[in-house]
């Protein structure tokens, strides 16, 4: 059923809502277990083997039979007689009797009739027989079987991110080739008659261009964000040049572009989607910077237009983008959470606006604090090096004084929520 466009300004909420209603997630595929950081599983993991697998030693010292070592101390100390050596990746050979023990090292198996392991610091690390002098081991720095996971147990959910930890474990239950999301392949689009690649630097330190360093900037926050840049190039300010550059995309799960989206005479994209047939979603909100964000399907490919201006380039990506990105990797959680912070400095605005502030969030004397990282203007993008929140300043509200609360959307939060903090 086809969507109609939206007439009227929304909020970035509804705005975020309404992309993330029309992204999927990306086919699930296998691949190898090294290359999976970072994907998102599609399939339950169920353990096919109890892990440890055998009663194994903790520690480096010596096994033995717990009621032999009870009682002993540097006065009497306990001997008993040393009957093999088992390093880690052997196997025992005999059962262990009254007065025996075993040399044993982290990781091997304990023969049978053993319970205990005493460190070697509390023994006098004999070889034939062994004297242990304290007997606080008893019982103990031994690992059980399916002490970590038991055979037929769910380990992993479809659904987890796989970080170290996750790929570490999925290692030790001999999955070579994991089932996960496969990585969506982003489409960045820059446009403008007056901007050019970094490989025509004269034309940048002239003056006479000015450098395409959003597609620089997206395409390091598609990685970031879990996805695969596709660079499209630079379209110059017509509808032919679009409309070629748009068809380089057909290959791709999402396209992203910057500038060219606004009102002006040289803003092509719009007429030139409505050519190709694409449904469009929204072309305006409620919020600085960013309001001009854009959002349709072409061919069934998302498609999302952010601004031209730097700031707001990477703010939009943020709140509209990354979000995407991350459902279509398979994530359950596409957003940053927002936490509570008090503001250090008054802030005065004027539009009646949903605002997001480039701030820097630290600890303060009764907690998280906010400042300003200086002026706002959404052209200095060195205020996004500085910045490791945003504030978010809600519709209406003109007067923010020093000690309010605030929400922040730091950064680099690893943690994440279903719906948008905003």
């Amino acid at each position: 059923m086809s969507v109609p466009l939206a007439t009227d300004p929304l909020s970035a909420a509804d705005a975020a809502r309404r992309i993330l209603d029309d992204v999927r997630r990306q086919p699930a595929l296998r691949v190898p277990l090294d290359e999976a950081l970072d994907s998102v599983l599609a399939e339950d993991v169920v353990s096919p083997i109890d892990i440890p697998a055998w009663l194994n030693s903790a520690m480096d010292g010596y096994a033995a039979r717990g009621e032999d070592v009870r009682g002993a101390s540097a006065e009497r100390p306990v001997r008993l007689r040393v009957v093999e050596q088992l390093p880690a990746g052997t196997f025992p050979t005999r059962a262990l009797g009254p007065g025996e023990a075993a040399r044993i090292f982290t990781g091997a198996p304990l023969p049978d009739g053993a319970d205990t392991v005493v460190r070697q610091e509390d023994t006098d690390y004999g070889a034939e027989t062994v004297a242990i002098v304290r007997d606080r081991d008893v019982g103990v720095n031994i690992r059980r079987v399916g002490e970590d996971i038991r055979r037929g147990t769910m380990v992993l959910a479809a659904g987890t991110p796989l970080g170290p930890a996750p790929l570490g474990v999925l290692a030790s239950l001999a999955v070579a080739q994991p089932l996960v999301y496969r990585r969506p392949r982003v489409a960045i689009l820059g446009s403008g008659d007056e901007i050019v690649d970094v490989d025509q630097p004269e034309e940048i330190l002239s003056g006479r261009k000015i450098a395409s360093s959003n597609s620089h900037t997206l395409a390091a926050l598609v990685r970031r964000a879990g996805g695969e840049p596709v660079d499209l190039g630079i379209a110059r300010d017509t509808p032919d040049s679009l409309r070629e550059h748009f068809l380089r995309a057909r290959d791709c799960d999402l396209l992203v572009t910057s500038a060219g989206i606004s009102v002006g005479e040289h803003d092509y994209v719009r007429s030139v989607l409505d050519e190709l047939g694409a449904e469009q979603r929204f072309w305006k909100l409620r919020m600085r910077p960013g309001a001009p964000v854009g959002f349709g399907l072409l061919g069934g490919m998302p498609w999302i237009g952010l601004p031209g201006n730097p700031v707001s380039t990477m703010v939009t990506f943020e709140l509209f983008v990354r979000p995407a990105i991350r459902q279509m990797c398979g994530q359950l959680l596409p957003f940053r959470r927002a936490v509570a912070v008090r503001m250090a400095e008054p802030v005065s605005l004027k539009p009646k606006l949903q605002h997001f502030l480039r701030g820097i969030v630290q600890e303060g004397g009764g907690g998280l604090e906010a400042r300003l990282t200086g002026p706002q203007g959404s052209g200095i993008l060195t205020s996004m090096v500085l910045a490791n929140a945003l504030l978010v300043i809600p519709e209406g509200q003109f007067e923010t004084p020093a000690g309010s609360m605030v929400q922040a959307i730091v950064l680099d939060d690893p943690r994440h929520r279903a719906e948008p903090p905003f």
